[in-house]
């Protein structure tokens, strides 16, 4: 009877001490959703073509790379001409600034790694520039923005081989001119034309966006809601894993609702000024702030915000929260667009010429 009594006594401590504290840990998780635009247009607005213009002197060479078919508007149609908005990309020559020789002074060792000697490598540098532009504008003429792709100001350097023969060094851009130039030329128009695309997205474009987040989930296995947290984070995982950028809400916040039910819980039943209370809540705040961005409500999303600042605990996190709700609630109201869930079809919208315009504009 005295060995049960002693055990019990020593039980008793660690599991009152596993109550005190709470260790937490990060989860991640991927979620995917469509991002909106950051520019307002005419919603009836989804076609666009892409016109490039350049020089006499690199017409060849930019016919043959036809970068007009590397950029990209997602959600959009992309017609051959006269769409809802027109991108006019026009690209200057590449100009050579300098060319020099550069050298480099290599170690020769022995199998002990002892400098037995040296040798002088010779290679030749050419700094240039280039320059590139688009503007866009829509099909009645009204201009949208302008957008530098590359500009004189940033020199660029092309590195040629090394040689041993600094006269082979010196020769070598003289002798390959023509195919070097081409071959940076290209490099710098598919360069441009990637960021193009990427301004074009960030602006007007309906992309398919995967992040990766994470939430705040028990980690000591003694505390009494270490299972249960665990449990919790699985459902959210299972429905966040399901949502995808082109399927509506529905069935991923109807799977959301008994996780949020057990984090509303916690917030009842761990109600103490507590160190401990107030960590196992600031979890709870954090987590449902979570879930509510993803679920495309910053009303609640902002609640939790303000929840996590007054329990006073790394409340430092619901300056971020808000300023996310904030910018979720401005982009929707922006765009008349509340939700990142839905579907699109681009080869159903119609150009401003042709039959059948398409109304692309989604609400719930």
């Amino acid at each position: 009877m005295k060995k049960i009594y002693l055990s019990f006594s020593l039980i008793v401590p660690l599991f009152l001490a596993a109550q005190k504290n709470v260790d937490l840990d990060r989860f991640h998780f991927t979620a995917q959703y469509r991002s909106l635009p950051s520019l307002r247009l005419d919603t009836t607005y989804r076609t666009y073509n892409v016109e490039v213009g350049g020089s006499q002197l690199m017409e060849s060479a930019l016919s043959k790379i036809s970068p007009e078919k590397s950029v990209l508007l997602e959600g959009w149609r992309k017609l051959e001409s006269t769409g809802h908005i027109t991108v006019r990309v026009t690209i200057e020559d590449i100009l050579p600034v300098s060319v020099s020789v550069k050298e480099r002074v290599e170690n020769k060792k022995n199998a002990n790694g002892q400098v037995i000697g040296t040798r002088t490598l010779y290679h030749e540098e050419v700094v240039y520039t280039f320059a590139a532009r688009a503007g866009i504008a829509d099909y009645k003429g009204a201009h949208i923005m302008d957008i530098e792709l590359d500009d004189r100001s940033y020199k660029k350097v092309h590195s040629g081989p090394e040689f041993a023969l600094k006269g082979m060094a010196e020769g070598y851009f003289l002798l390959n001119a023509v195919t070097i130039t081409s071959d940076l030329y290209r490099s710098c128009v598919n360069s441009s034309m990637h960021y193009l695309s990427e301004q074009l997205n960030d602006n007007f474009g309906f992309s398919e966006v995967s992040v990766k987040d994470m939430m705040w989930i028990i980690g000591n296995r003694k505390h009494p809601e270490y299972a249960a947290h665990r449990q919790a984070f699985q459902q959210f995982n299972e429905a966040i894993f399901s949502m995808t950028a082109s399927s509506p809400l529905d069935d991923t916040r109807e799977k959301m609702k008994p996780v949020i039910a057990y984090f509303e819980s916690i917030k009842k039943n761990y109600p103490s000024t507590s160190k401990h209370d107030r960590k196992i809540r600031y979890a709870s705040y954090y987590n449902l702030a979570v879930i509510y961005y993803y679920l495309d409500d910053p009303q609640r999303m902002m609640a939790e915000a303000k929840g996590l600042e007054l329990n006073d605990f790394d409340a430092k996190d619901a300056k971020g929260f808000e300023q996310s709700a904030i910018r979720l609630k401005n982009l929707f109201q922006q765009t008349n667009i509340y939700t990142r869930h839905f579907e699109i079809d681009p080869s159903a919208f119609k150009g401003p010429y042709e039959e059948g315009t398409v109304l692309a504009t989604q609400r719930e």
